[in-house]
């Protein structure tokens, strides 16, 4: 499945041959399919493909781009099975499936599949595996998803390639003269600076520099709202906390919704690298993570819509049911909603931010901003452990990180271990009492920035063209306005008024956990922590408002 590392070093878990007993026990969740040599057993871009265990006959795996070159990705044959990830939720495929010689085969939808998983833990761990590691192998690869296609330095390309990134999807990026075919189909936007950008799909079309809402559409990422659906449990923010809630939640046989503006992960899903989280001791990005939790409750039959953007919660119906809107229109309603939208990182007051964010200014560091700004000299505010895992990870890939903070030092902010790793590395230098006050720069984006000393007001400046700000964050809770919550001064949403539910909110069957909680501590390990209590409270909530339902009409 392409040349990368995880085909080469994990390709007997990737694609094993299963025996005649794991085969029989397969044959028990799905139905028996006949293909013809030839026949497409399915096409890039259709949906509710499971898992296909092939019994006799072989079936080749292809990739074709918008520009029609196909690529070869695996080849199957008797007691293999064809599927990824997707096959989880039945998201689009992102390959063709291709009978070679005529084929027997078990098909299983996505709802077979995720029973046999549950049901055979043993078989289902093999199963798991292979299809993680398929969409790994696709990734690394660049064998399969859109071709997006800009300047190295451009920073839709940073943008969009992020959004991708950060949702598990793949793709490859080009420069426009990178492939002979691709740049004379985009040789007439050359001259449109607005168009830039492009993003080339699978089946031809090709999109002008699309909103992360319209690539998700696009690539029919999203699915369709259920609004005759009530689901037991609408978890809004699929970082940490409400992917542990949703885990947990679903496991347990609770229908589960989750919502989110952007992508799975949150801002944990940003780090380069957690190491104080239990279990890790060697630690582990914050997307590798949080994908774990993202493809596990998928596996528990959650419906995860990205991106939603939630814009208002109605939680004053007389039927008691939550209804949350999506900025875009769709409406989705629940029994419970759990609030996880985590908080919003703070953007300082300073004149040009919102010019420069997207081309020079950053709120995370991750692989794409690593392409703009390797071997620069760049420049870091904050003094938290986001900020000191962002300097680490930068300085690692060879840039030179001016770390400014407006306090003495870090030891009030940063776990100590992050601290001595930067005083130990000399391409990081720590300038304490400072603060950033100018940004300057053009069409081009980011070209210089003015700091300033807090003791002196002594000023430096410096040809510095990334900016990576880690201050902070605010509650992200704009959406609940119509709900009017109880909160604290600061917008965080307070818990714990009725002793027999801490974590519900001052609205019945609303609770809210993880960094929006006022209160809560602000970690990755606590986050997860309140994903797995509240669904005891959930449950507790519903068996009362059942047993008080049922009182009512006796």
């Amino acid at each position: 499945m392409g040349s990368n590392n995880t085909a080469r070093n994990r390709a007997d878990q990737m694609f094993p041959v299963l025996a005649p007993a794991d085969i029989a026990r397969v044959e028990q969740f799905g139905e028996p399919r006949h293909y013809a040599a030839g026949e497409a057993l399915f096409r890039t871009g259709d949906r509710d493909i499971g898992l296909i265990l092939l019994l006799s006959g072989a079936v080749d795996i292809h990739q074709h781009d918008g520009t029609g070159h196909a690529v070869d990705v695996a080849h199957h044959e008797p007691g293999q099975f064809i599927g990824e990830v997707s096959g989880l939720s039945g998201k689009p495929a992102l390959v063709d499936g291709t009978a070679a010689e005529d084929v027997e085969a078990v098909f299983l939808s996505p709802e077979q599949l995720r029973r046999l998983i549950v049901a055979e833990a043993d078989l289902g761990e093999r199963l798991m595996r292979a299809l993680i590691l398929r969409r790994a192998s696709l990734i690394e690869s660049c064998a399969a998803g859109p071709l997006l296609i800009a300047e190295a330095d451009d920073s839709g390309r940073a943008r969009i390639g992020n959004f991708l990134r950060r949702n598990g999807f793949p793709f490859r990026a080009l420069t426009p003269t990178e492939d002979p075919a691709v740049a004379e189909m985009v040789a007439a936007y050359r001259e449109c600076p607005n168009s830039w950008p492009l993003l080339l799909l699978a089946d031809g079309r090709l999109l002008r520099n699309p909103s992360d809402t319209d690539v998700a559409h696009a690539l029919d990422m999203i699915g369709e709202a259920a609004s005759d659906r009530v689901y037991d449990v609408a978890v809004v923010g699929a970082g940490p906390a409400g992917l542990s809630a949703a885990v947990y939640a679903a496991s347990e046989g609770l229908s589960v919704l989750v919502l989110d503006s952007r992508g799975f992960g949150g801002q944990a899903g940003a780090s380069a690298r957690i190491e104080n989280y239990f279990g890790f001791p060697t630690g582990i990005t914050g997307q590798a993570l949080t994908a774990r939790g993202f493809v596990q409750a998928q596996k528990f039959g959650a419906e995860i819509a990205i991106p939603a953007c939630v814009e208002s919660l109605d939680c004053e119906a007389a039927d008691g049911i939550h209804r949350l809107r999506t900025e875009d229109g769709r409406s989705w309603c629940a029994h419970t909603v759990v609030i996880a939208s985590g908080a919003r990182y703070r953007r300082p007051p300073l004149e040009n931010l919102d010019r420069f964010e997207g081309r020079g200014v950053w709120y995370w560091a991750s692989p794409m901003e690593i392409q703009l700004c390797q071997g620069q000299e760049v420049a870091l505010v904050g003094g938290g452990n986001s900020a000191g895992q962002a300097a680490v990870y930068l300085a690692s890939q060879g840039c030179r990180v001016r770390m400014m903070v407006r306090g003495p030092g870090l030891a009030a902010t940063m776990s100590r271990y992050l601290i001595d790793r930067i005083e130990a590395n000399p391409a990081i230098e720590l300038m304490t009492g400072t603060e950033l006050v100018a940004l300057e720069g053009d069409a081009r984006g980011l070209q210089s920035v003015r700091w300033r000393r807090r003791a002196d007001q002594a000023e430096g400046e410096a040809p510095i063209r990334h900016v990576f700000l880690f201050i902070g964050a605010e509650p992200a809770t704009a959406w609940l306005h119509s709900c009017k919550l109880d909160t604290d001064r600061n917008g965080f949403v307070a818990c714990g008024g009725d002793p027999a539910y801490p974590l519900a909110t001052s609205r019945p069957g609303v609770f809210a956990i993880g960094d929006v909680r006022a209160g809560s501590v602000k970690r990755v390990g606590g986050a997860i922590g309140e994903g797995a209590t509240v669904v005891a409270q959930i449950h507790a909530w519903l068996a009362s408002r059942a047993t008080e339902q049922a009182a009512a009409t006796a």
